[in-house]
């Protein structure tokens, strides 16, 4: 199957009702999108990221009033939430009605869904007649795609259309969370930040953990992972082991000395958090595209989306900090 690649909403559409697979763009990554409704569709997905069946995938749609349709309830702390932060990148996990397969939720009696931020598709979503299951775009494990350039580079010929709906601006997933006996859960931290969800209904109860059978999408102990090593430290100090010609450095501020330009990404000079996150995939995947041997890599502050990143960060490296 040859990939297209446009911004032919009509022929991505066309592709999903025949229960084909479309990349689409949001505000976070590209994402792997299935008809949720169509089991076999569903299981495309699966085949063509290599992704295992536990693995639980997030439901795109582009209204309120669509979620309730798949959802046996929506607890108003929650919907408080959706209200402010819809469309964005916000998960909310909900108790899920027998339209959505157990294969989109591993089983699980809950449903994970947002409502991306980004207008083409919810242009798409807002012409089909179910909602979208659809993870990152890209082989399990691996860098999530920023790029329609990306997607195509892994899933080429996996995929019916990629939508070009340009760089994604947050680049890092959702964050997601579950109102449970009123507390709030946060299951995997992304693009809106702890805080920001304290501000709005107050204290959570946060967890960071990763599972075998992860309750929502993410989780996983490794993830988000270039084919070349990353090792998490201090870089001065790392870089005391390692040839500088055969070393790459993705930094948060401030670049190297002794190590080729063309071997480093620094996240943001400034030291803002959303720049930083913006950058992150794309930069992971720059230098895994190198003829080097390692990526060394820092952590940032704890504050803000600084904690998203690291997360991120954490999971792809061979060191767990």
């Amino acid at each position: 199957m040859n990939t297209l690649i446009g911004q032919d909403l009509e022929t991505a559409a066309q592709f999903l009702k025949e229960g084909a697979l479309v990349a689409i763009p949001t505000e976070t990554v590209y994402g792997l999108a299935a008809n949720a409704f169509n089991v076999e569709a569903v299981a495309k997905i699966f085949e063509a990221k290599n992704r295992p069946s536990f693995d639980p995938l997030i439901v795109h749609t582009h209204s309120i009033e669509e979620v309730e349709k798949f959802t046996l309830n929506f607890p108003e702390k929650a919907k408080k939430l959706a209200k402010k932060f819809w469309p964005g990148s916000l998960t909310i996990l909900l108790p899920k009605n027998q339209l959505i397969p157990d294969l989109v939720t591993a089983g699980l009696n809950t449903v994970a869904v947002r409502i991306p931020n980004h207008p083409l598709t919810i242009e798409l979503l807002k012409n089909l007649e179910f909602p979208l299951a659809a993870p990152s775009a890209n082989p399990f494990g691996y860098i999530s795609p920023t790029t329609a350039l990306h997607v195509e580079a892994q899933l080429e010929g996996k995929v019916g259309y990629i939508i070009d709906g340009g760089y994604c601006r947050v680049g890092i997933e959702s964050t997601i969370i579950e109102i449970k006996d009123n507390k709030t859960i946060i299951y995997r931290l992304g693009g809106i930040s702890v805080e920001t969800i304290k501000n709005e209904i107050g204290e959570i109860e946060e967890i960071r953990n990763s599972s075998s059978n992860p309750k929502a999408s993410g989780m996983l102990a490794s993830h988000y992972a270039p084919s070349k090593p990353i090792v998490l430290g201090n870089i001065d100090t790392m870089l005391e082991n390692h040839d500088a010609q055969k070393t790459g450095i993705l930094a948060f501020r401030t670049p190297q000395q002794g190590i080729p330009e063309s071997h480093q990404v620094v996240l943001s000079k400034s030291g803002d958090f959303a720049e930083a996150a913006q950058h992150l995939f794309a930069g992971m995947r720059y230098l895994d595209g190198l003829d080097i041997d390692v990526i060394l890599t820092e952590l940032l502050p704890e504050e803000g989306l600084g904690r998203a990143i690291n997360d991120r960060l954490r999971r792809a490296s061979t060191t767990k900090l």
